[in-house]
């Protein structure tokens, strides 16, 4: 029997693997939860009616149908057995199947971490998933439709307020964009609001947005966020959220505690390890870091376990970012190494990553991008940055097709991807009022399991009484 190797991820890591083995001779199989690789990078386009879902997503299928000993399989990895080489996969149904692989290479990424506080998904989604955007992009685009239909500006106004948690790259894209589909696309299109009016709130703990960027490229930004009418507000943390606002407290003495009414609440601070990544480090005797990642040596491969690589966001190794052109480095050098092991070539002994920049759009026809110590802003970053993000998209069609959707909205101003969806069908063809309902029930009938839970956590830790 031929060697097996196993690929956990369809994202950059994974998927620049799995591009180096296509023809080693071995049976390789990747394995995803989705369908598709997804370009993360302009997941905050698709929500904000730039991009369609199609244009930032092609099927893993098509994008490795030329690898004659290559297979792709929708399953999420579940746990792994390191003695007996298998991987446990979940089927979409939730019944397991097993993989056995002589080499494993694991790219499963990271999710959006609410820092303890899970319950805030139900009103803030995060920015790590295609469901994600298109959820912002659902209430973004209601939210504007109900401001339309009240008769009050007091009513408006949460309506018309937008706060997003995170002065990071994403959370700094997504805001700049709200303002940018508020002030140009739905400029002339309502009939009762401005939308210009409409308010966008971004918060971030430190006292600059874009930390990873220079502090001159992190000024222009922010001057730009400025002039466009993003409402920044540094030094504080969100506290709280719920259906109608969010909470601020600031990190400075007195810790004050500030309140806004908001209709449309995004969160993008910070990642943490998928539900894998804990059962995989239990599986390999490591201790993942404080955001649990998997820490690796210089080859890329887990201390002691020398046929399993770890690539992407989800491994630790100096300090390395989590962005993208991390992980296709990743990916390809662990398809090299697994290459090499099966006599297609010679092994390296350290990974060594390129620094090939970073770069973050602020907005229209302004952006910065950072490649070691050159710093670019303004109309030329902006150019940089749309040449970067297309060289990176996984197909010729996706590239062509997102570059035509640029040069359209450019021309125009229209944003045409502004449909939106409610989830499934089931609630779709529920009138809105019960579809309204549902969701509080979901979420009352979520917090009355939990005190449950807690309670009898309680009762059973509790020392018996006499």
């Amino acid at each position: 029997m031929g060697k097996r190797v196993v690929i956990v991820g369809g994202g950059f890591g994974g998927l620049h693997a799995a591009r180096q083995l296509r023809d080693v001779g071995a049976e390789v199989t990747l394995i995803d939860r989705g369908t598709s690789h997804l370009f993360q990078p302009l997941l905050y386009q698709c929500a904000t009616g730039l991009l369609s879902q199609g244009e930032i997503t092609s099927p893993l299928r098509s994008l490795l149908r030329k690898g004659p000993s290559l297979r792709v399989i929708l399953g999420e990895a579940h746990s792994i057995d390191p003695e007996a080489g298998e991987l446990t996969a979940i089927r979409l149904d939730g019944s397991k199947f097993t993989l056995p692989y002589d080499y494993l290479i694991v790219a499963a990424g990271m999710r959006q971490s609410y820092h303890g506080h899970d319950e805030y998904s139900q009103w803030a989604p995060g920015m790590k998933t295609l469901d994600d955007a298109l959820a912002i992009r659902r209430k973004i685009v209601t939210a504007f439709e109900m401001a339309e239909t009240l008769p009050t500006a007091e009513e408006r106004r949460p309506w018309l307020t937008f706060a997003v948690s995170g002065g990071g790259p994403t959370g700094v894209e997504l805001a700049g964009q709200i303002r940018e589909l508020a002030t140009r696309a739905l400029a002339h299109e309502f009939d009762e609001i401005d939308p210009s009016e409409a308010r966008v709130l971004l918060f971030h703990g430190g006292d600059r947005v874009l930390p990873a960027f220079h502090r001159r490229l992190s000024a222009t930004a922010q001057k730009t966020l400025d002039h466009i009418g993003v409402e920044t507000h540094l030094g504080v943390h969100v506290t709280d959220v719920s259906e109608t606002g969010v909470e601020t407290t600031a990190k400075a003495e007195p810790k004050t505690v500030t309140r806004y009414e908001a209709k449309t609440v995004l969160w993008t601070a910070g990642v943490e390890a998928v539900p894998f990544a804990g059962k995989l480090a239990k599986a390999l005797d490591v201790e993942p870091d404080s955001g649990g990642r998997i820490p690796v040596l210089e080859d890329l491969t887990v201390p002691g376990h020398p046929n399993v690589w770890v690539v992407g966001d989800l491994m630790s190794l100096d300090k390395l970012p989590g962005v993208a052109e991390v992980a296709m480095q990743g990916g390809r050098f662990a398809g090299k190494q697994v290459r090499a092991v099966l006599g297609k070539g010679t092994p390296r002994r350290k990974f060594k990553y390129r620094d090939l920049g970073t770069a973050a759009y602020i907005a229209r026809r302004q952006a910065i991008v950072q490649v070691g110590p050159i710093n670019l802003s303004g109309f030329v970053g902006w150019v940089s940055w749309g040449v970067i993000h297309i060289a990176f998209l996984a197909s010729p069609r996706n590239r062509m097709s997102t570059f035509l959707n640029w040069a359209a909205t450019l021309a125009t101003g229209s944003r045409r991807e502004r449909a939106v969806t409610y989830g499934d069908p089931e609630t779709a063809r529920q009138p809105y009022g019960d579809q309204l309902w549902s969701a509080r029930d979901r979420s009352r009938d979520q917090a009355a399991d939990t005190t449950a839970a807690q309670e009898n956590s309680v009762r059973r830790t509790d020392p018996p009484r006499s």
